[in-house]
């Protein structure tokens, strides 16, 4: 789909004064200004992210109330069980809080839902498991906030029940906030919560309950950032704040090697990536992590993530490397029949809500991401079995997904999630009415013009700008990930040399501008050679990069959108 080309500028002395008071060129000072980071406190806790600078974790609301009711438990013995989620973010927090809990002294429990045989968050299983186990306390991580009849259930045996999350709650009519009857409940969009951990999720929450537990002793907690780097990477939230400091020191603990079951899943892996760069989350271990609780179970997943035995860490990090490896398999298929679907709709629905039967809905999540990026459209995929159409969504920016969903409940069965991702289930005789609903939603929302997607570049830039200096300073806003992504820069009358395909449909050529030569590489851009050939002449958006190869580090263009050469419609903007 063809997208407006942005460039974002700002005024060159206010640029000046960044760039001064940050000590950085005026090349980041642009970056750092577009990404919402301009006063000289913002620079500094932004660019010097400091372990001494994690948040208060009694400044969350209720945390304080939970804290009291697990040293309760401690106090009479009462066993405790942890209620996870089968994703990234709940199988970390689970290994998170149950660890933690150990450490403190307590016995515990855990336990995963499966996807298919109970689906999503707190239920009446997790009420059955912890009767069975005899445990007084349920503390559940990633999940609960709107789970009221699982928490009333677990008052009605005799168990309290701590809620730790990061979902959105369910509101009333009047738009207040209502909470499941717990004990406890810990959510940052929950109440009114400090800036720095609004974004936290559910591993980060996890994560700052045991921390006051240890009367907020960082030390005491430091050896679980791994586990919290890899939640909160997965889960999307932006990369700021106690975000941004989890991920950055969780890379450290991460990089040392001491958790057992981490390092068998990197060696399992094959990869050679030893930057330990938050992409090396992203796309090495966060899938095949997934990938059990898409398509098995992932209660050995935790086991793996705690484990101290290195043949059994080999021998679950093998299964989940083959997991994945399946998981991709039913995905393609999936993928390719979902797009045919949404090929065949009307654009000007606004949305795209498709259902089948016999999808698995463990990959549902994964296309519905691809789909909505394809298209620019806020995307449902629902898979039918049995008369229930279970499903996900994904969205794109303009777009409030959970409120959109929200305004369409009374034909759901259940639903949750946030802005940008969501899951849903509803008796498959409602899916027509809920598209019409839900397509409506959007239609009214959102113009034309938030339907046509925009590329943000970050600023206008020359070849010769472009230095490895300039990649080495731009790797200081690492860790990048959701509002935080890498810096894009954009040139404009770009001479074509060479231009040839290499590797799995991969378009190289060398980029010449006022005699200067640099290498450039676009993954996945094989098509477009013949068009680059005619053209001879581009404008080009791009990640600078350095390619490390033979021994020496070279420039490189990490190509992210390319076009004949034409000029670059620009915005100016504070």
């Amino acid at each position: 789909m063809e997208c407006r080309w942005t460039v974002n500028r700002t005024n060159p002395e206010y640029i000046a004064y960044v760039a001064g008071t940050a000590s950085v060129s005026p090349l980041l000072a642009q970056v750092l200004v577009n990404r919402g980071v301009k006063t000289p406190a913002q620079l500094d806790a932004f660019l010097n992210p400091d372990i001494c600078k994690f948040a208060d974790p009694f400044a969350l609301p209720h945390l304080k109330t939970s804290t009291e009711r697990i040293r309760i438990a401690k106090n009479n013995s009462e066993r405790v069980l942890v209620h996870g989620d089968y994703d990234a973010d709940g199988v970390t927090a689970t290994a998170i809080m149950v660890e933690g809990l150990r450490e403190y002294g307590l016995d515990v429990h855990y336990f995963i839902p499966d996807r298919i045989q109970h689906g999503y968050g707190f239920g009446a299983a997790g009420v059955e498991k912890a009767v069975s186990l005899g445990a007084k306390l349920i503390v559940t991580v990633d999940c609960g906030i709107s789970s009221f009849d699982a928490a009333a259930a677990a008052r009605a045996r005799g168990i309290d029940v701590i809620i730790t999350d990061h979902h959105e709650p369910v509101r009333g009519p009047d738009k207040g906030i209502l909470l499941p009857e717990a004990a406890a409940v810990v959510n940052p969009k929950a109440a009114e919560c400090p800036p720095e951990m609004a974004h936290l999720s559910g591993a980060g929450v996890a994560l700052k309950v045991i921390q006051a537990l240890f009367e907020n002793r960082i030390d005491a907690v430091y050896k679980l950032f791994d586990l919290g780097a890899i939640g909160t990477a997965a889960d999307v939230v932006p990369v700021q704040d106690d975000n941004r400091i989890l991920i950055k020191e969780g890379m450290k603990v991460l990089q040392s090697g001491e958790r057992i079951g981490l390092k068998a899943l990197r060696q399992a892996t094959g990869s050679r990536d030893v930057s330990f760069k938050s992409s090396f989350l992203n796309y090495t271990l966060v899938p095949r992590i997934n990938a059990a609780g898409r398509i098995a179970n992932a209660t050995d997943v935790v086991k793996l993530l705690m484990t101290k035995s290195e043949h059994e860490a080999g021998q679950l990090a093998g299964w989940m490397n083959s997991l994945n490896t399946k998981r991709q398999e039913i995905e393609e298929s999936v993928y390719n029949e979902a797009l045919k679907m949404a090929e065949s709709m009307n654009p000007g629905e606004g949305a795209l809500v498709i259902a089948s039967e016999g999808w698995h809905v463990g990959v549902i999540g994964i296309v519905a991401s691809k789909i909505a990026e394809k298209f620019y459209r806020p995307t449902i995929v629902l898979s039918i079995d049995g008369g229930i159409a279970k499903g996900s969504g994904r969205s794109i920016p303009p777009f409030d997904l959970y409120e959109g969903i929200t305004q369409c409940k009374d034909v759901l069965t259940r639903f949750g999630g946030h802005r940008q991702a969501a899951g849903l289930s509803l008796p498959s005789a409602n899916v027509g009415h809920f598209r019409d609903l839900f397509c409506r939603q959007v239609r009214e929302r959102l113009s034309g013009e938030d339907l046509q997607p925009v590329l943000f570049i970050d600023s206008a830039v020359r070849i010769s700008d472009i230095s490895i200096g300039l990649v080495e300073e731009l790797a200081r806003m690492e860790p990048f990930g959701y509002s935080n992504e890498e810096p894009l820069f954009g040139s404009k009358g770009l001479e074509v040399v060479q231009p040839r395909m290499v590797g799995n449909n991969h378009l190289k050529m060398r980029l010449r501008q006022s005699g200067r030569k640099i290498d450039s590489i676009g993954f996945d851009f094989g098509g477009m050679l013949g068009a680059v050939e005619e053209s001879g002449m581009i404008d080009a958006a791009f990640v600078p990069t350095i390619n490390e190869w033979d021994g020496g580090r070279y420039l490189q263009l990490n190509l992210k959108a390319i076009r004949p050469a034409i000029k670059v419609n620009e915005q100016k903007c504070r």
